[in-house]
């Protein structure tokens, strides 16, 4: 599991308690590029995503670019869920969206549901 947020607090946080709940952790990853980069090497089954990242690109771009060239998906935990914004971030054929704030636990549930096959 990739983790992309470019607050470090709330990366150290989320990889603390991922790893905790027994995923394998990749990054985190503060930016699309790194983020991309990171995808390519590790090959995560799944991207835990912000989507204002640090870096020019925003984590949209980022999930489409890794979903279209590894088809790895994402679920977008972020603040930004207008829209807009999720319309755009369809491309990247997410697996969901989860809004900040949002507890680690919680998180670690939602994600524990999606793979509890």
């Amino acid at each position: 599991m990739l983790v992309v947020e470019d607050d470090f607090l709330v990366a150290g946080e989320l990889e603390h308690w991922l790893s905790h709940a027994g995923f394998e952790v990749v990054g985190p990853a503060a930016t699309a590029d790194e983020a991309i980069n990171l995808a390519r090497e590790a090959k995560p089954d799944v991207v835990v995503m912000d989507i204002r990242l640090a870096g020019s690109r925003d984590g949209v771009d980022a999930a489409i670019e890794i979903y279209r060239s590894l088809g790895i998906r994402s679920v977008f935990a972020t603040a930004q869920s207008d829209a807009r914004t999720m319309a755009r971030g369809q491309q990247a054929n997410p697996l969901a969206w989860i809004a900040k704030p949002y507890s680690p636990s919680g998180l670690v549930t939602e994600l524990k549901a999606l793979f509890a096959d």
